[in-house]
């Protein structure tokens, strides 16, 4: 049955909800803590973030009305989750945001998950550099500044992973997963232990360690099905079904990601789900069925956009590329190509885009255009060594351990 709206929602096992103060009184710590749980957080744990959304916009006016900051910071923060899950990015930008500024009395620990859920935003824009600043600022204060809180540590060391991965900063991407491992055992938060788990599970993969990437999924998809976190149990198996596809397994990888693509259709988690279809269009093509690959990124390109998703959406015009090249449809290929380039220059995802680069290249080059053939290798050679690409500049302080 639906609570109605000024009712506090229950977690997942039953007992009240300590980050909202509505139905039981809650432990003696901040309401909006990181180590807040995601017990209310109904757009994972029901699968529908619209009906989510009108529970967090009335706790918000009620919190409003009686005046209490921290369940406005918190209703604001779950509004900024479910935004994100719908691919409301500018929205889920605006309420962390406005969270931040009301925790703007409070100790760093507590703004913690405003700040990710900002850096997260700019992530899923495509905005690779700018969410790692943030999150590596807030590292920096927290180490520097003895503010060792574990939770806090954890979101932000979690969160890094994929933005370095996409940046092509695997060793800064090793470190942080080292650091969220050792924070593990001292952090409250079973959903954000999770988490850990499926983040580091890419780091794992980078290194070619297929079977413990899984084992680590596999941890995060455990937890995930304790808690009735849908959402982020689909995104699991999306996981999964890339690392099946990195391993050569794409019968098991098809199989994940197509229960991902249902379940996320399900959550109605969008951008999710067109991202997952972007990998399942990999897989159906590497199997050897490029027009079924071709039609399932057809139909998800326009969810995508410059500011949504850019780095999912440069691998769609990649992968159409190549399907355009290898039917000898040059002109096609040239132009997914040259799109995907655009959209990955602007995220600055040095890995991705020397890749494409090569791409493009050798397409010019056997089309006998040398010139522009190097004009482009060159593009992506640049992208590798540019100051900063790969180094990132002086890491964030570390952890004391």
């Amino acid at each position: 049955m639906r609570p109605a709206p000024n009712s506090a929602p229950r977690s997942a096992t039953g007992s009240a909800c300590w980050r909202c103060r509505w139905t039981a009184p809650c432990p003696p710590r901040p309401v909006s803590s990181p180590r807040a749980g995601p017990c209310c957080a109904w757009t994972t744990a029901d699968g529908r973030a619209e009906e989510a959304t009108e529970r967090y916009a009335a706790l918000l006016a009620e919190a409003e009305e009686h005046g209490l900051g921290h369940e406005q910071a918190a209703a604001l923060m779950g509004l900024g989750e479910c935004a994100l899950e719908s691919g409301e990015l500018r929205a889920a930008h605006g309420h962390f945001e406005q969270a931040e500024e009301l925790l703007s009395g409070e100790t760093l620990p507590v703004r913690v998950p405003a700040v990710r859920g900002r850096a997260v935003a700019h992530y899923l824009a495509g905005e690779l550099r700018y969410a790692v600043y943030l999150l590596e600022s807030a590292l920096d204060e927290l180490n520097r500044g003895g503010l060792h809180d574990p939770d806090a540590l954890l979101h932000l060391y979690t969160a890094v992973i994929g933005p370095y991965m996409d940046m092509g900063a695997h060793a800064r991407a090793a470190q942080a997963a080292e650091f969220a491992l050792a924070l593990a055992p001292r952090a409250a938060d079973p959903a954000l232990i999770a988490r850990m788990h499926r983040s580091v599970a890419r780091t794992l993969l980078a290194e070619g360690r297929h079977a413990e990437a899984d084992a680590s999924l596999a941890k995060a998809a455990g937890l995930y099905r304790q808690l009735r976190l849908r959402t982020e149990l689909a995104n699991c198996h999306w996981m999964r079904g890339y690392v099946h596809a990195q391993a050569g397994e794409l019968d098991r990888a098809e199989s994940e990601l197509r229960q991902a693509l249902e379940m996320l259709a399900e959550t109605r988690a969008a951008l999710y789900r067109s991202q997952a279809a972007v990998e399942l269009a990999d897989v159906l093509h590497r199997r050897g069925r490029p027009t079924e690959a071709a039609a399932l990124l057809d139909g998800v390109l326009g969810d995508f956009s410059s500011e949504r998703g850019a780095v999912h959406a440069a691998a769609a015009h990649r992968l159409l590329g190549i399907i355009a090249e290898d039917a000898d449809e040059t002109d096609s290929a040239e132009e997914h190509y040259v799109r995907a380039l655009s959209l990955l220059e602007r995220a600055g995802a040095a890995g991705d885009l020397a890749d494409l680069c090569r791409l493009l290249g050798d397409l010019l080059r056997r089309t006998g255009r040398t010139e522009a053939a190097l004009d482009a290798y060159r593009t992506g050679l640049g992208h590798r060594t540019t100051p900063g690409t790969t180094t990132l500049g002086p890491a964030p302080a570390g952890p004391p351990f």
